[in-house]
């Protein structure tokens, strides 16, 4: 190894006994030759000044060495892994090119060594982690899953360096990175160990008080700690034994992150933590037989050891949504301690750690799929090679997750997450509104680029604006994000509403002029006969001079005059016929409602909730904007009697576009339990959200106005079928009330 100046004593050391360990514990996919020409290559290096410490103070040479024991050790033997690990450090310094590695090593190593450089190079734009999206960047610059291990093992190795690091703050960033980013990598990846150890350490430095107060308590009672959990299991170990079962049965201590979160969560001390130990209880039973025997097994500890009715869990019965079965129970042990007891078969335990149930997972905190979906298989691919399957297996294994996505910069370093195909146009909206109605153009990366640019990953963007500049029309095309799309409509409302009424304030003056007043009703069927869907649209035109206003007037006065006429024309009951109305609706044209509409400026009227699926109506306002009614709305006689021709025939296009917000009321029986019955089948159904809810009791009556998110009248119609059968409802419907 390199020279005694370059290690302190305590350095040369631990290189000498990790070295011995890593060269024993790799023999199987490493030679004694590449450990030959990974030493001398590492001598060559720091003899010539390319091994530099980093400005923290670490070893590179002690940092890569333990590095690659922890992965030998906790992860599995990978020669390329290992190897790239130890050349890392001598490609950044320069003293070896990536075309020599992939010379003398192989393509597959020097891929790694690119990933690594890459991945690492995030932390030049930004030091701390700090956002969800920081964290799926990395991933997405990590093509190969290697990559990501080999990085959460190097910052384990840190982690166990900086214990005494006198940089307090460096401490603190380093432990908040492990906690944020790479634990939850690990747990995902299931390298468990790992991602204990790393919760742990992460503690230790952000609140070493805590951390050594539970480490103290713990160490003080390890050893009756283990006699009390062998004392507990011996005795259920007979008892299951002498029924026939044929099991398995562990027990174990949380790790110190896990205790004080749950201390955290009581609001307890140490003492008072329930399930600080915790037995599990692994069943090999046949599928028919898979919950009389875990009943069985629950039967057997109940009967031993008394237990806690409000701790029971039984996602046996009803196994959580995500596929998670397993009985939970928490039994007062000898001592009058309390022990969490798990019962499960082997089927059910490989389900919960493969990660369909995994524990990060079940324990409420949200996932994604398509990374549940990855994870999964990496999980299968990790497990394998404790049966032989090498983890040679993973470089099929390509980090193609988010190539859905891309990630940008801010010139001061902020990062941003974007669909793929997005464009500088999208991101200026993304930043701001203001920001995107103002913006003629940017700089990507130095150069200067249109509205029209696509991102791409990795890029540092700087919007230029123009005070001059409006959104445009075409700028609907330009957009891809739902967000940009909506601001820009909203922007181009905003205009043409201005326009419209600067066009309205045109038409009144001149009727003023002419001593004249304008009568809406009178209006609405001059647009309508000027063949206008829309108010907004008519008074636009107007405004442009499109249309001549004294043309306007003329029409006007020509339809008054006719009304006036028709109204006072005698008629006698004889010679009257019943003539087809004007507003047949088989006649009328009608507003189509749905996802697709273009063009039309309208809005589900509140008063009402009007979802897919209704008989509907539209409803002229003075605004312009066409309201969309139940045609058994609260309001429509009132509509229809004094605003006929103010009324639009619609009907639903067949395309649900969104969700519908619909208000019921319900009324039962103020039981105990009830409102909680109600709302645990709003929450299974599918596609049904609830936004808001609220309850008044009196008299031994509830009534609750509950408000949900539906796609149509079928789904609701569903859901209130199946409200009306929980115990003590006496009745639900829909209401008006919007809440």
């Amino acid at each position: 190894m390199p020279e005694k100046s370059y290690f302190t004593p305590e350095e040369r050391g631990n290189v000498l006994s990790v070295y011995r360990q890593l060269l024993r514990n790799s023999r199987p996919v490493m030679s004694l030759n590449d450990f030959t020409r990974m030493r001398k290559l590492i001598t060559e290096a720091v003899e010539t000044g390319h091994y530099q410490r980093n400005k923290q103070g670490i070893n590179p040479v002690v940092r890569n060495l333990n590095t690659a024991l922890i992965l030998c050790d906790r992860v599995g033997l990978e020669r390329s892994m290992l190897i790239s690990v130890l050349l890392f450090n001598l490609v950044v310094s320069e003293f070896l090119t990536i075309e020599t590695v992939q010379k003398e090593f192989g393509d597959d190593i020097a891929q790694l060594i690119r990933g690594l450089i890459k991945s690492n190079s995030l932390y030049a734009k930004q030091a701390a982690v700090e956002s969800e999206n920081f964290r799926k960047l990395l991933l997405s610059f990590a093509e190969d899953i290697r990559v990501i291990i080999i990085m959460i093992a190097d910052r384990l190795c840190v982690m166990k360096m900086i214990n005494h690091h006198p940089n307090e703050k460096y401490r603190y960033d380093v432990a908040c990175e492990a906690s944020y980013l790479y634990a939850p990598l690990a747990h995902r990846l299931g390298l468990y160990s790992i991602k204990s150890e790393l919760e742990d350490l992460s503690l230790k430095y952000t609140n070493r008080e805590i951390y050594d107060q539970i480490a103290h308590k713990l160490n003080e009672t390890k050893r009756n700690r283990d006699k009390y959990i062998t004392e507990f299991i011996e005795p259920v170990k007979q008892k299951l034994e002498a029924e026939g079962l044929n099991f398995e049965i562990k027990g174990r201590t949380k790790s110190i992150f896990s205790i004080w979160n749950k201390m955290k969560k009581q609001k307890a001390d140490l003492e008072d933590i329930y399930d600080l130990f915790a037995i599990r209880v692994i069943l090999e039973t046949p599928l028919d037989q898979e919950k009389a025997d875990c009943w069985k097994v629950y039967s057997i500890v109940t009967d031993m050891y008394q237990p806690n009715p409000k701790r029971m869990k039984d996602w046996l019965s009803i196994p959580k949504s995500n596929g998670y079965e397993s009985l939970h129970i928490t039994v007062l042990g000898p001592g009058q301690r309390w022990v969490e007891v798990q019962i499960r078969t082997r089927r059910m335990d490989e389900i919960a750690e493969r990660g369909l149930a995994a524990h990060w997972k079940y324990k409420g905190i949200k996932s994604e799929s398509g990374l549940d979906d990855w994870m999964n298989n990496v999980r299968e691919v990790l497990e394998a090679a404790e049966h032989g399957g090498a983890l040679e297996l993973m470089r099929d294994f390509k980090m193609d997750l988010y190539d859905k996505e891309v990630f940008v910069f801010t010139p001061k370093g902020d990062l941003y997450k974007l669909p793929l195909g997005a464009t500088l146009l999208d991101f200026a909206f993304l930043i701001h509104t203001g920001l995107g109605c103002k913006c003629v153009g940017g700089r990507v990366n130095g150069k200067i680029e249109t509205i029209k640019y696509k991102l791409k990953s990795g890029d540092t963007i700087e919007v230029l604006t123009s005070p001059n500049q409006t959104p445009k029309q075409d700028w609907l095309n330009i957009a891809s994000t739902s967000k940009g799309r909506v601001k820009i409509k909203q922007a181009l409302n905003e205009q043409q509403n201005k326009d419209a009424e600067y066009g309205k304030e045109l038409l009144q003056r001149r009727f003023k002029n002419r001593k004249m007043e304008m009568e809406d009703g009178i209006m609405m069927k001059l647009i309508k006969k000027m063949g206008y869907k829309t108010v907004t649209d008519f008074y636009n035109e107007l405004a442009a001079e499109r249309i001549d206003v004294n043309r306007v007037i003329d029409l006007y006065l020509e339809i008054e005059h006719k009304e006036n006429n028709e109204q006072y024309e005698a008629r006698t009951a004889e010679e009257f016929t019943l003539q087809p109305s004007e507003h047949d609706d088989s006649k009328e044209d009608e507003l189509i409602i749905g996802g697709d509409v273009k063009g039309i400026d309208y809005k589900l009227a509140k008063c009402c909730n009007p979802i897919f699926g209704d008989d509907i109506f539209g409803f002229v306002s003075t605004e312009g904007t066409i309201k969309i009614h139940r045609k058994d709305c609260p309001n429509a006689r009132h509509i229809y009697s004094r605003y006929r021709y103010r009324v639009v025939n619609a009907r639903w296009s067949g395309k649900m576009g969104s969700k519908y917000v619909c208000v019921l009321r319900v009324v039962g029986n103020d039981d105990i339990g009830i409102v909680t019955n109600i709302t645990s089948i709003i929450s299974k159904e599918k596609n049904i959200y609830m936004r808001n809810i609220s309850i008044d009791s009196n008299d031994g009556l509830f009534q609750g106005h509950i408000t949900v998110m539906v796609d149509d009248t079928s789904s609701l119609n569903s859901l209130i079928k199946k409200l009306k059968t929980v115990k003590g409802v006496k009745d639900v419907q829909r209401s008006s009330i919007n809440c």
